[in-house]
């Protein structure tokens, strides 16, 4: 079992990262009221390392040490990610998540910046993002929102190590060694809550396509696109996760975007746009 080599440039390997995510997020949905965040982590990230270690076999005795030092920081950080963003999704709406969590990449976006143009493209999304996000409503949740914010932080080491780990392995498998190591500060916490003992064959089906939508296809798409592409345009073209994240709400599930979120996604597009010129 080999994965097909499909090798795209950097721009079209994010933005089907991105779509592909979307996917993955409406099977998550659908798990979510039944395995909760652990467990729906757990399946997804134990899987995904099933999958790839399958279809990649790795030869691990063959690794150096840069190797390793690389590849295994980079798991630890993808599957802190996904925990954390699922823990925050369980206490927040969506949209407020992402918005949150994308306050990581945007950060090290604005820290990457060298010229007063990238700067401009970084505060733009910056604004796409304020305007987007549901500030208003009844209260908001503090844990969720700490749990959102530690997905950003993870999000943005997770950029860093990757770049660094996509240089030191083949794509294939960084991306399949690492998911290994993501299922370690993830499959503890799924097996503690118990709520895994509900799987069927159904849910092990939409676990499977879980994996394939929110982690192996999009994790490797993103490696292979880091291999080449600026830290920083990557960080920035990140902005559009939240804008698919709407846009994917307003045609699935049939919500209605205000104007100002319209406003929102021209200014996070024409964001990424511009970012993605000026990294050529």
């Amino acid at each position: 079992m080999r994965i097909p080599r499909l090798q795209l440039p950097p721009l079209p390997a994010v933005l089907l990262s991105i779509l592909s995510v979307q996917g993955g997020a409406a099977i998550a949905k659908g798990l979510f009221p039944v395995l909760g965040p652990a467990g729906t982590a757990s399946l997804r990230i134990g899987l995904s390392a099933l999958i790839l270690l399958l279809a990649v076999r790795p030869r691990l005795s063959r690794l150096t040490g840069q190797q390793w030092r690389a590849v295994v920081p980079y798991g630890l950080a993808l599957g802190s990610m996904n925990f954390l963003f699922y823990c925050a999704l369980a206490r927040i709406p969506l949209g407020l998540a992402v918005t949150l969590e994308f306050v990581g990449p945007l950060s090290l976006a604005l820290l990457g910046s060298r010229r007063w143009l990238d700067a401009l493209w970084a505060v733009l999304a910056a604004a796409g993002i304020a305007l987007i996000a549901p500030w208003q409503g009844r209260g908001l949740d503090v844990p969720g929102i700490g749990f959102a914010l530690a997905a950003g932080a993870c999000w943005a080491v997770y950029i860093v190590l990757g770049r660094r780990t996509a240089a030191a392995l083949p794509g294939a498998q960084a991306v399949a060694i690492g998911m290994l190591f993501a299922a370690l500060p993830v499959v503890p916490f799924g097996l503690g809550s118990g709520q895994l003992l509900a799987l069927t064959p159904w849910l092990l089906l939409l676990g499977g396509l879980l994996a394939l939508f929110s982690s192996v296809l999009p994790f490797s798409l993103e490696m292979q696109a880091l291999k080449t592409m600026p830290t920083r345009t990557f960080s920035i073209l990140m902005s559009l996760e939240p804008v698919a994240a709407a846009l994917s709400g307003w045609l699935l599930l049939h919500e209605q975007l205000t104007p100002a979120q319209w406003l929102a996604v021209a200014c996070i597009v024409v964001a990424s746009a511009g970012a993605t010129l000026a990294g050529r």
